[in-house]
């Protein structure tokens, strides 16, 4: 999608010509698809963290017996 660009249900349409709200909207959009995408990588770290952590205590705990 380029800056000036939307497409919504198919249709896309240029951003310039929408309405102040329709802009507000727009721009409302674009910045909580950023936080999904900043957070959908913050969770992707915290699994992969997870793991490595919970691996290790498996390993500690094996290397007991």
């Amino acid at each position: 999608m380029a800056e000036n660009t939307l497409i919504l249900d198919d249709k896309e349409y240029n951003v310039d010509d929408l309405t102040d709200k329709q802009k507000y909207l727009c721009s409302q959009i674009r910045n909580l698809k950023t936080k999904q995408e900043q957070h959908r990588f913050q969770l992707d770290q915290i699994a992969v963290g997870l793991k490595g952590f919970v691996d290790a205590l498996q390993e500690s705990l094996a290397a007991e017996k």
